[in-house]
């Protein structure tokens, strides 16, 4: 018997998914889990900003959304690496409309899941060798930078971000990097998880980001309001 959900996060999606699959496999309902996320740059860019013909400037806070998918299998049996523990996040709107700025929009709930996970589990960013964004690309990685140094939180030394890591800013002219819901995914199931497998990486802290906007929206000059998710994955023996 097949189980379908149907998940809708923005670019928080591959972490939201990842999120319940462990919730389902360690309540018994399931034994092996799928979870994936896939984005394209055409149909992104068309949706939710404007149509690629018009050929319009890109301000430099924009991103290129990333052409991709990554997947992966959340399982009761193996040798890991764990994910040992779940942040949900939840709508943080501090009323950024810009559609070209999905960084800033994004970055608060980012520092509100974040702050909230070390709360809950007692760590500091200290705990883990990466904290890794989702997607708020340069722009949203100096805010939220910024914003946890404000609240006593020091995330320098250990925090990178997906779409910073995507792209090479200089040669491939994207601006503040990559966004997109295989943004996050297509770095994690290829190169994070990596690093995790060969123990270069043992303790890392997920952070998929989402923006909650839709063209309509956009359009219409409303607040963009965001969210993120949280997942701690390990190597319990390392």
């Amino acid at each position: 018997m097949f189980h379908f959900s149907g998940i809708f996060g923005a670019c928080s999606t591959f972490v939201e998914g990842l999120s319940l699959a462990s919730v389902f496999i360690d309540g018994g309902a399931a034994e092996n889990i799928i979870a994936t996320a896939s984005s394209h740059f055409c149909s992104a860019e068309k949706q939710f900003r404007f149509p690629l013909e018009l050929g319009n400037q890109r301000p430099p806070s924009s991103q290129w959304t990333v052409t991709g998918a990554g997947s992966a299998i959340v399982s009761k049996n193996g040798k890991g690496p764990y994910i040992t523990s779940i942040t949900t996040g939840k709508i943080v709107d501090m009323g950024i409309k810009d559609a070209n700025n999905m960084g800033a929009a994004m970055a608060p709930a980012f520092v509100d899941t974040l702050i909230t996970h070390f709360k809950d589990t007692g760590r500091k960013p200290s705990y883990y060798d990466g904290i890794f964004s989702g997607d708020l690309g340069y722009v949203g990685k100096e805010i939220s930078t910024e914003l946890c140094e404000s609240q006593g939180y020091n995330i320098k030394n250990n925090y990178n971000d997906c779409g910073v890591m995507m792209f090479d800013k200089e040669t491939q002219d994207t601006h503040s990097g990559g966004s997109g819901c295989a943004c996050c995914a297509t770095v994690f199931s290829g190169y994070l998880f990596n690093q995790l497998k060969q123990k270069k990486l043992n303790k890392i802290l997920l952070v998929a980001t989402g923006a909650l906007t839709n063209s309509t929206s956009a359009q219409q000059g409303e607040s963009i309001p965001g969210i993120a998710h949280a997942i701690a994955i390990e190597n319990i023996f390392v």
